[in-house]
């Protein structure tokens, strides 16, 4: 039985930005699989096996069908064997999921593979758009190429993230390059689904199917016909709603609940996930049969702490939206945010950039996050006789009394816009013609959510 093995190595980031797999060593039964090589872009995983589909097809019999994938990230190359019947070694070691660096050695059957890091950089000139992704490294233009490459996969794309890195961005930026952008993009929010609402906002109820259903409801799939669906955070789903989201998949057919005749609709699903679904598989808390099923295709967005290149593109996009202008930024800065690990990612940055505003400058907010550092008190003896100025109260300085007054704004808006959207986050966004995952963050700020 295989080992879970993490192999350490770090690295400058801006070394390899690509890495490429060689056959070294071949086996007797395989000659012609001397030489032959994959490269492998930052992000983006390859299959190696016989099979012929498989990104890197080899002859060696010993070989499984699809036996390897590998997926090169900023610190090296992450192997992770896809059930093999012979293993995957790294060494004398075999490994079901391992971490190597450049130069390692992994072995399949009878053959050997070479990993080696390639330091060019691809070029960005002449790169098409994708609507609303604001990017300049190299990690988000494999993204940006996957998105040309499943624009139109007729299949289900899940795109995989931490917090806050654009996954909905991506998401809307596959639907508006699609053939589908003519119908509508539909977008649920899984992690804030009620457990007794969450069948219904997919599929949609019948009038009396429950206690307060007065009126037939449509759901996702039907409100989305001819568009896609987006299921945010798909991996916050019930056992039950999987099964149930299962069968409507494979059959692309599904009832209302309380409802009695199948409805079928045209419709191409988008997933997305902050979880790594492997391993929730493994623990028995996600469908290996829905997994397969909704990873048809597959997108990573790396975090923001290993593209520091967006940095700059995105401050300045996120201050012309919220004030129609430039910030203040200057090299120092921009050294400072390239360095933050941003736990919280893009939208973490977005909020940075916001109070950078009330401030004036980055500066500004980087020197009003810094520790503040009290005053001693005054030395020396007072005079008994003198009398203590009369009290007063201090004025607020100007940038405290901004920042209240924008607070207060917010924390009114977005009472009265989710009330409107009767507690519907999605509909409120639409409604204030604003990012769902940034509303989501003031409703959590105000604790209306």
């Amino acid at each position: 039985m295989g080992h879970d093995v993490t192999l350490e190595h770090r690295r400058p980031r801006s070394q390899a930005e690509k890495l490429v797999v060689r056959v070294s060593r071949a086996a007797p039964a395989s000659p012609g699989d001397d030489g032959k090589a994959l490269a492998l872009p930052l992000g983006e995983a390859a299959a190696i096996g016989s099979a012929d589909d498989a990104d890197l097809a080899l002859g060696d019999p010993a070989v499984s069908r699809y036996h390897v994938e590998l997926v090169p990230g900023p610190e090296g190359v992450e192997v992770r064997d896809l059930g093999s019947k012979n293993g995957t070694f790294v060494g004398a070691m075999r490994v079901d999921h391992a971490w190597v660096p450049s130069g390692a050695e992994i072995s399949v059957g009878a053959t050997t593979l070479v990993v080696e890091a390639v330091s060019e950089r691809a070029p960005l000139a002449g790169v098409p758009d994708v609507p609303g992704l604001v990017w300049a490294s190299q990690a988000m233009l494999q993204v940006v190429r996957a998105i040309y490459k499943y624009r139109d996969f007729a299949g289900a794309i899940l795109v995989t993230g931490e917090t806050g890195t654009g996954k909905e961005v991506v998401a809307e930026g596959l639907h508006a390059l699609s053939s589908r952008r003519a119908a509508p993009l539909v977008t649920v929010d899984c992690a804030s689904l009620p457990a007794t609402l969450a069948e219904s906002e997919l599929f949609g109820h019948e009038r009396g199917a429950f206690t307060g259903a007065d009126r037939r409801h449509l759901g996702a799939f039907e409100r989305a016909s001819g568009g896609t669906v987006f299921l945010d955070e798909v991996g916050e789903l019930s056992p039950v709603l999987q099964a149930t989201l299962l069968g409507a998949l494979e059959r692309k057919r599904f009832r209302r609940v309380g409802g009695e005749a199948e409805i079928s609709v045209d419709v191409r699903v988008i997933c997305a996930t902050n979880r790594d679904l492997r391993a929730e598989v493994n623990r028995g808390s996600f469908r290996a049969d829905l997994y397969y099923r909704v990873a048809g295709a597959k997108i990573a967005i790396a975090p923001l702490r290993d593209r520091p290149d967006d940095i700059e593109p995105l401050v300045r996009h996120f201050a012309r939206e919220a004030a129609g202008a430039e910030l203040a930024l200057s090299e120092a800065d921009l050294a400072v945010l390239r360095g933050r690990h941003w736990g919280g990612n893009v939208r973490e940055l977005r909020a940075f950039v916001e109070r950078a505003i009330v401030e004036g400058s980055a500066a500004a907010a980087l020197d009003l996050e810094a520790p503040a550092v009290a005053s001693p008190p005054a030395r020396g003896p007072r005079s008994s006789g003198a009398a203590e100025p009369p009290s007063a109260e201090a004025t607020p300085r100007y940038r405290d009394a901004r920042a209240e007054a924008i607070a207060a704004f917010e924390r009114d808006y977005v009472t009265r816009l989710i009330e409107a959207a009767a507690g519907n986050a999605s509909e409120a966004a639409r409604r204030a013609q604003m990012d769902r995952p940034y509303l989501l963050q003031l409703l959590r700020k105000y604790g209306l959510r």
